[in-house]
Formats: structure tokens, sequence, C-alpha cells
């Protein structure tokens, strides 16, 4: 049977056969095993609080627990125990993904039962919403009268089974919670409940569903308000690519709108890519003591392989945390003020004219690098991380098509391919702020109007920058901390 001692004790004990070789320096990862989905990201009694999808035995995915960790700056992270694991009969095959919530000081955290009602696994199951609750933050007590939205509560005409994935917010003294399903017929889309207590919850309605083009399921809601506007984040299962988007299996998207409850619908105009990269999914959000909409999601992606799988013990990491901006009708994901205290060995040189290749003269495997170039006369020009013979990460843009694209065909072990994304330059200039941690690659582009992701496994030589130019450019300036 699954229990939360079990498990601490098995991570506990297993601990000392994790291999270091790609384990990240300022991003969270389990312990052991197996980490997906951000959930109950909270700030609550000082302190910010991650939970995660988690399976601490195997670096596979398998019953879902609720693995646990605290930070008091997003960038430093402390192990808790174990907060939930399947032990009931409602959860017995996983405690899927959920959302946090404070009240009255107690912790409370919302999560969605799994059952496996046939044969196969991947088709026969339902799903059901449940709650646990804290004193301390650190133990939670499931309620006896769980599930507290069963799938009776499904509206007919829906999915009876993919009922998932609970975002639990407060608004004028009433508790809402938004979950994923779709309607059967390939339409991804998010029901809405409500509850004064967080324990009896009814029915608000569909508040919005897929246009055909918006993937087949949709995961992972998240629902809040910024600027005086309401904003949709959700994880659509695959979704066609659209252009140079979406050519991940999973995606994520944004929407800003309008949320109408009376009338059950949230109205929008446009959604946008959260992440134009390769491994970002299933993100969550929270508010800060400071006033701070943040966001970290998942730095992986599904059904693929990865490399720490083998023989490493591990599995998964969350991205960095990012301020989540309003700009008009569109938002900014700009890095945390938090991570410059741990900026090191500051190097810093500008004006730099570029045709061809040129070493950097500085190197690393955990850094930030912030990078201007003057794209003048050049056709493509960019930077190579992670260089060591035949091994080398390649951001770069070609102005005539105004593409930035991300390769990692030469990255080392893992997976390759290219992920590509229109970016208009300013006065000539394209601003990059790059972070780079053992086996990641987080690239913000024009402050944050463009941000790609993903993992890398090179080998441990390879840890040279370099600058390229097809044509002529400059560097206007080229910053590099090391982190620690």
């Amino acid at each position: 049977m699954y229990t939360r001692e079990n498990a601490d004790t098995f991570i506990a004990e297993c601990k000392y056969l994790l291999k270091e070789e790609y384990r990240l320096t300022f991003h969270l990862m389990s312990e052991f095993g197996w980490m997906n989905d951000p959930n109950g990201f909270v700030y609550y009694n000082g302190e910010y609080h991650m939970f995660y999808q988690h399976y601490p035995y195997q670096p596979v995915w398998g019953p879902m627990h609720w693995g646990h960790a605290v930070s008091d700056d997003l960038m430093k992270w402390k192990h808790l125990p174990v907060a939930l694991a399947p032990d009931q009969a409602y959860d017995r095959d996983g405690c899927f993904s959920g959302s946090a919530i404070e009240r009255d000081g107690k912790l409370y955290l919302m999560y969605t039962g799994h059952l496996i009602t046939g044969p196969n696994k991947d088709l026969d199951y339902c799903q059901n919403q449940n709650i646990a609750v804290s004193e301390d933050g650190i133990r939670f007590e499931k309620l006896t009268s769980n599930p507290v939205i069963g799938p009776e509560q499904i509206p007919a005409g829906l999915s009876q089974k993919d009922f998932r994935d609970p975002k639990v917010f407060e608004r004028d003294g009433v508790y809402y919670v938004v979950l994923g399903s779709n309607d059967g017929q390939g339409n991804g889309l998010i029901l809405m409940y409500r509850s004064m207590d967080l324990v009896s919850w009814s029915l608000v309605g569909e508040i919005a569903r897929s246009d055909g083009k918006l993937g087949d399921n949709w995961e992972c809601p998240d629902l809040f308000e910024l600027g005086g506007h309401d904003v949709l984040i959700m994880s659509p299962q695959r979704m066609p690519a659209q252009g140079d988007d979406y050519h991940n299996l999973h995606s994520t998207t944004y929407m800003v709108g309008r949320l109408n409850i009376e009338q059950s619908s949230f109205q929008y105009d446009r959604y946008e890519p959260v992440d134009c990269g390769f491994d970002f999914y299933a993100p969550q959000t929270t508010i800060d003591e400071k006033g701070r909409r943040i966001i970290i999601g998942w730095m992986e992606t599904w059904e693929q392989e990865i490399p720490t799988q083998l023989g490493h013990y591990w599995a998964g990491a969350m991205t960095m945390p990012r301020e989540v901006v309003l700009q008009g009708e569109l938002l900014l994901f700009k890095p945390l003020e938090e991570t410059k205290n741990y900026r090191h060995n500051a190097f810093e040189a500008s004006d730099i004219y570029l045709s061809g290749a040129k070493d950097m003269e500085v190197s690393g495997d955990c850094y930030e690098l912030e990078v201007v170039f003057k794209a003048e006369q050049t056709e493509e020009f960019g930077l190579k991380l992670r260089v060591y013979g035949e091994e080398e990460t390649v951001l770069s843009y070609r102005q005539e098509e105004g593409i930035f694209r991300f390769n990692r065909d030469k990255s080392g072990i893992g997976l390759g391919g290219e992920r590509r994304t229109s970016v208009e330059l300013k006065d000539g200039l394209l601003a990059l702020s790059i972070f780079v941690d053992k086996s990641s690659v987080e690239v913000f582009i024009q402050g944050g109007e463009k941000v790609m992701t993903g993992r890398i496994y090179p080998g441990t030589d390879s840890l040279g920058i370099l600058a390229y130019a097809e044509g002529e450019c400059t560097i206007v300036s080229f910053k590099k901390w090391d982190i620690r």
C-alpha cells in the first residue's frame, strides 16, 4: 500500500543512488524518482510552497503522490515530507494535479482522485475532486467527506472521465474552482464550480471551449486577475501546430479576457503561447506578498525519453519562476529580481564588432547572460552555448525572416530539434536574457515578450560560449555572471 511514510522512508534510504551529473543548481527537482506538474503553488506563512506530481519509487510516471518543497526566494528549495499519497478508495490510483489556498490560517489542498475502472488504464478511468487540510502547512489530512466534487456533478454531454486539475481561487468572498475537461468530440473545455466553504460545491457552468484548433482536452487551467483583466492559462493536449507555434505534443497557452460568472463565460479575442521552446507544460501561478503574479511550469515534455531516467534515478524539474506582467493585451514573462542575488564572477564587454565566430573567453555550465545585439547588415547572428568539439546549443536570429531559433541538434545525449518564434527587433536591437543550469536553457527575448525553454544534456567538458554572425553586426553589450 502507498503511504506518505513509506515514500519518505524510501527516499531517505535511496537518495545516495542519485547521479549528480545533470542535477540543476537553481531549479526545483524531486529528491528521488519522478516529478511532473507543479501543484499547490502558494505563498503561505512567509514561504513559497510548491507541491508537485511525484512518483518517489522510480524515475517513471506511476501512481501519483504529492511531493512538497518550500523556498524563501524561489531559487533555493528545501524538501518537506510527502504531502499526499494514493491511500484512499477515492484516490487509490493517483493523487492527480490540483492547487492550494489559505483559509482561516489553514492550508487547503484541492486535488484530483484518479481511479482505474477497467483493464485498459489509458482508457478506463474516472476522476473526482478532493480536499486535504493542514494546520502547519506540512502534515495534511484528507476530509472524511471526500470526494467534494464527484462524477455525478459533471454536466451531461461532456467527458465522464476527463475531469481534473482543480485550480481554486477566491473572489468577492466566494470560492471558485476551474477544472479541465473535454466534450468527448475532440474539443477541450473548462468547467467552473463555486463554494462558500471549500467543501460543498455547485456547478457554475462551462466557461470556455476549444474552437477546434485548441486541442482535444484541456489540462491544468489557471484563472486569475491581472491589471484589471482576467487571464486564463491552460495546457491543451494534442493541439495542432500553428505556424511556428505549438510544435510540442502538448502545449500551454494563455488568453487575456473577461470572466462573466453570471453568464458562465470567459470571453477572449486571441490566444498566445506561454513558452515557445521544447519543455514547458502545466504551469501554475500564485500571487506573493509583494503583489507579484508568479508562474512556474514543468520543464519537460510528455512521451519523450528523459536521459536521467536511465541510471540517474531522477527525472523532471520545474522551470525558473517568472513574473507575469500585463502589457496591453499581451503578457510578458520576466525573470525575478531574486535571481540577481546569486550572481558571482561578473564579466562585461561592450561594442564588440562581430563577423564570423568569436570565442567570448568565458565559459560555464551554470550562469546568466545578458546580451544585446545590433543587427546592422548581418543575415544571421547569435550565440552558441555549452560548446566543446561537436557539441553546441545554438540560439540564432535571422533578420530577413524575423525568426529566432533555439536549436539543440548537437546539444548532447538528449533529444534534438529546433523551435522557432517570430521576434521584432527594436531600433535594430535584439536583447536576450539567458539562464543556463547544467541541463537546461531558458531564453527571455526582448524583455520577456517571448520565452523559450529547453532541456539539454551535453558532456561535462562542453562549457564554451561563442558568438557568431553571418555578415557584420555589433554586440552592444555582453554580460555574464556565474550562478551559485
